[in-house]
């Protein structure tokens, strides 16, 4: 039999009585737990749900106050004299109002202010340009720029223009309605038209905004083609001339374009006519050795010609000066003719080397540029009655056409194999002969050049294929897209006009029609 010492006794009941404290001591730690677990449920149940599962115990208020603004804050920066639960609910409520008032967004997208439109890649959006130079906005400017064409082109009707009414009706917000109206600011506050879209003189590229109107000599067509068009001075008054031998004349106004008068020339076929800047007369030429002056004033028509000491069978190609004091009429073997409108008397002669078949006048009438068969440009001084400068046409055989800006920094030069050189006319008298474009966009001749009154137009036609008729922007020098319209066809153009104020377009066709064209960029004809 095996005896247990004393000593092995006292440690076993030692060892028991420990691990039975350790056990108590833990029953005794999750009861604690439990119940904090518990009251700390209920605590924010109550806190969430209100009093109805814990009632409130007085004394203890401020402890729990303590620890729910430890969880929780409640924001009251915005809320003045919270006295209660329901002064916070009821200020809650009107700063909702006051925001709805104040029509905030409900959401604003952030990429607006980094996305950015290309509004030059794509024709359609070219009219959203506020310059040629501009090529993309941001998307938040893209979308006002949006609004403001679309109120432009689809305007509010008047039945719709209703004045709104300001507060509550009373006497004193209709006053102030009336002084806000009075003071002009009914459109400023309609529309933001004017605002974000700011048109201003230049014409962009691209497209050219346009509308077909009324033919001009639709009351008396021409039975045969038409060699010229011009507008008066006045913009209202259009010239019709060709080779039915007949003048006429139209008071235009895109509607009915009324025929005002008319004259019979019965020894001339008309290859030109033209006004004279100050509007008085009327000169008109052919194949004959003569030409015809018509007084607009007095009614009075006078035949001038054959030209003292000249034999020259033709006076069909003339330009006459800005000054309306000299006609410059291309004469027999390079012989340039000038003579006087008051007189009608030859007052001086120039000579080119090769054949003259186009003028031009400059610098308001104080210089010539003429051109021809030996492919050379020449710039005359008026005031001398000698050549300042010649130089070659570049890539040109035979030179056919002539135009000057009326602003006088360009002029236009047209030849036999349809290529238009554009130059910079004071760097070309300074020796470069460089064009600063070259417009190969026809293929036949190149018998008529026009730009407009602005110089942001240039015309350039041929007389001898359908629809050959562009229109070039200066100073991008690149050709509109849209024309000629596609459409409505030009049959065999011939000849072409600005109105003074570039209102107005009107093309004449070897079909005896005059085309007039509204362009939208002008706003006075």
């Amino acid at each position: 039999m095996v005896q247990v010492s004393d000593e092995e006794t006292e440690a076993a009941k030692d060892s028991d009585a420990g691990l039975k404290s350790k056990k108590r001591k833990k029953e005794v730690n999750e009861k604690e737990f439990h119940v904090k677990q518990e009251k700390e449920m209920k605590r924010l149940e109550s806190f969430l749900f209100g009093n109805l599962y814990s009632p409130v115990v007085f004394g203890k208020e401020e402890e729990d106050k303590t620890e729910e603004e430890a969880l929780f804050v409640t924001d009251r920066s915005g809320i003045k004299g919270i006295n209660s639960d329901e002064d916070v609910e009821s200020d809650q409520e009107s700063g909702d109002e006051i925001e709805l008032k104040g029509r905030k967004p409900a959401w604003v997208d952030e990429d607006e202010s980094k996305i950015t439109v290309d509004i030059a890649k794509l024709n359609r959006l070219r009219k959203l340009r506020k310059g040629e130079e501009e090529t993309s906005i941001l998307a938040s400017d893209y979308v006002g720029r949006l609004r403001a064409h679309h109120l432009k082109l689809n305007p509010e009707p008047d039945w719709v223009k209703v004045r709104p009414r300001y507060g509550d009706g009373s006497d004193s917000d209709n006053e102030f309605a009336g002084d806000l109206y009075a003071d002009g600011n009914d459109d400023l506050l309609r529309t933001n038209e004017d605002i974000v879209v700011n048109h201003g003189v230049k014409l962009l590229p691209g497209i050219l905004e346009f509308s077909r109107l009324v033919d001009a000599n639709a009351e008396d067509p021409s039975n045969g083609p038409i060699n010229s068009v011009q507008f008066h001075r006045n913009g209202q008054l259009l010239l019709s001339a060709g080779l039915d031998r007949r003048l006429r004349f139209f008071q235009i106004d895109g509607k009915r374009n009324t025929k005002i008068q008319s004259m019979f020339l019965e020894d001339l076929p008309i290859r030109k006519a033209s006004f004279l800047p100050d509007g008085s007369q009327v000169i008109a030429a052919g194949r004959r050795k003569f030409f015809y002056s018509f007084d607009l004033e007095k009614a009075k028509v006078d035949k001038i010609g054959p030209l003292t000491g000249r034999d020259e069978k033709s006076l069909e190609v003339f330009e006459v000066s800005p000054d309306s004091s000299t006609i410059a009429f291309v004469g027999n073997e390079g012989h340039i003719l000038l003579v006087s409108t008051k007189t009608k008397e030859l007052i001086g002669t120039m000579k080119m080397n090769g054949t003259a078949r186009s003028l031009a006048f400059a610098d308001g009438g104080r210089q010539l540029l003429s051109s021809g068969g030996d492919g050379h440009i020449y710039h005359w001084d008026l005031r001398t009655r000698t050549c300042i400068h010649k130089a070659v046409d570049e890539g040109c055989m035979t030179g056919h056409s002539l135009s000057t800006s009326p602003n006088g920094s360009l002029f236009a030069a047209g030849s036999d194999s349809g290529i238009v050189n554009i130059y910079n006319k004071s760097e070309f008298l300074g020796g470069k002969r460089k064009p600063v474009k070259t417009v190969e966009n026809l293929t036949t001749k190149v018998d008529f050049l026009k730009f407009n009154h602005d110089s942001q137009i240039l015309a350039v036609c041929s007389s001898m294929q359908k629809n050959s008729l562009k229109l070039v922007h200066i100073p991008s020098y690149t050709v509109f897209s849209n024309w000629p319209p596609a459409n409505r066809p030009l049959h065999f153009p011939r000849c072409l006009d600005f109105s003074p104020g570039g209102g107005f377009m009107a093309v004449g066709n070897a079909a005896g029609k005059v085309f007039l064209y509204k362009l939208h960029h002008y706003q006075h004809a």
